[in-house]
């Protein structure tokens, strides 16, 4: 006897964007849901999107029924923004680019894809025209994975628009996957020159879309909005010239402000993803009730009082997009032909994620792995080339200390850069890239603290 009844007309298993009810069989007994169906998470499975925003899934052979419903109406799509704020609130500009706060699933395919407009975001959480009177800006949708520094300077750009506009704080929802590197980016632009921008700029995300029940996009959105209407302006000195606020845990209630030179996503599904690294938080934000107030830390309130005064940044300094830096991971695959290959093809810089303090795989002193000394013989021609060679931290937390070991005295002794660095990785990364960009001194500069990417005190 076939386990499966089906309406007339209808497949053995529903098609992807139907809404159905299923009735299947479980170790605990027959269970009804009732959601829209979405490509199979696995062959020979349905998978449900149920209204809760979770998805299930079961083998094709526990479907006892599956009966059809009739689709909700969709909802009218807004044309305009329709919060009104009170005129007394400060104005802050949403500049839109896309990524998961952005996004919605498509249930004809199952995937997550960029297809908010602000307008919508900003009618979807009418909290917001209690905190500031907002306008939006859309300059994309776009999965952060997808940015390049072109857009860097179209975001900064779009932020020195809002200032001169009048608006006193702006914040820019971005794709999770490499908001850090795009806050690093935007902090150099505004006070890598020894300046700080107009006011405060927060950069926000979430890592569930805003359909999901699990979504943290509402309160990371609130609290962004918050700080960029009522954090204290910038110093420039502190790495917060450009924030991330972000869940500061799983839970809901607290949100983290992070320097966008010493944050980095360090999960990738976990609403707290984005932690600091070598650093603390700048604040924390609790929200309770519909009411937030904001904590500075100890550490941050210190930076603060001993931060110079900075000329305002108008026009923030821009990335020429064609600068090409390469990246190698130190290790035992690491070989000499393959830097040769990548520098052939005319790159500006090379970087290594060096081991442990920031070493290379560039000796060989048992006289069996000649490819190390190959290594070493083509990062010498990368010296001598003038080409900059920078080592970064593959253990992300922790300095670049060249003077423990002989090994990392000899690479100094060789010209390559990245000792006493104690930022991100991606920091380093961007800021090799600005040097460029700005026909810095690279060898001078890049052990220089422009901004506060270089902290003194490493955190846990």
């Amino acid at each position: 006897m076939e386990r499966l009844r089906h309406r007339k007309g209808m497949d053995r298993v529903p098609k992807a964007g139907q809404r159905v009810s299923a009735k299947v069989s479980t170790h605990n007994g027959e269970v009804v849901h009732e959601g829209l169906v979405l490509p199979p998470s696995s062959p020979k499975h349905i998978t449900l999107k149920l209204d809760n925003g979770y998805n299930v899934s079961y083998p094709e052979a526990d479907l006892i029924s599956v009966e059809e419903l009739t689709q909700p109406a969709a909802a009218a799509k807004p044309s305009t923004p329709t919060i009104e704020a009170s005129a007394d609130l400060p104005r802050i500009r949403l500049i839109h680019t896309g990524g998961t706060i952005a996004s919605k699933v498509d249930y004809a395919t199952g995937a997550v894809e960029a297809k908010f407009e602000p307008e919508e975001l900003l009618n979807a959480i009418p909290e917001l025209a209690t905190i500031a009177q907002l306008d939006s800006v859309k300059i994309g949708n776009m999965f952060s994975d997808d940015i390049r520094p072109q857009h860097w300077n179209i975001m900064s750009n779009a932020c020195a628009e809002a200032f001169a506009d009048g608006c006193v704080g702006v914040v820019i929802a971005h794709g999770t996957d490499t908001l850090h590197i795009t806050s690093s980016a935007l902090n150099f632009a505004f006070a890598g020159n020894g300046e700080r921008p107009p006011g405060v700029i927060a950069m926000v995300g979430s890592q569930r879309s805003s359909d999901r029940g699990s979504s943290d996009a509402t309160e990371n959105l609130l609290a962004a909005v918050y700080w960029a209407a009522n954090g204290p302006k910038p110093t420039g000195d502190s790495g917060d010239s450009v924030v991330v606020v972000m869940h500061d845990t799983q839970s809901d209630g607290v949100m983290a402000v992070h320097s966008g030179l010493a944050v980095r996503k360090m999960h990738s599904s976990r609403r707290d993803a984005f932690q600091a690294i070598n650093a603390q938080p700048l604040a924390k934000l609790h929200l309770e009730g519909s009411t937030f107030s904001s904590t500075l830390t100890p550490s941050y309130e210190a930076a603060r009082k001993a931060a110079s005064d900075r000329k305002i940044s108008s026009k923030p300094s821009t990335y020429e997009p064609r600068q090409r830096l390469a990246q190698f991971m130190a290790g035992p695959w690491l070989h000499a032909e393959h830097v040769e290959a990548v520098v052939n093809t005319g790159i500006q810089g090379v970087i290594f994620h060096g081991t442990g303090l920031g070493h290379l795989p560039i000796e060989d002193p048992q006289g069996d792995a000649p490819e190390n000394l190959s290594l070493w013989r083509s990062l010498t021609r990368c010296i001598n080339r003038e080409l900059p060679v920078l080592i970064i931290n593959q253990c992300i937390n922790g300095p670049i200390d060249m003077n423990v070991y002989s090994k990392g005295r000899k690479q100094q002794a060789m010209g390559l850069l990245g000792h006493g660095m104690s930022s991100t990785p991606e920091a380093m990364i961007t800021k090799l890239h600005w040097c460029l960009s700005q026909n810095k001194d690279i060898t001078k500069i890049m052990s220089e603290n422009l901004c506060g990417e270089h902290r003194e005190n490493l955190y846990d």
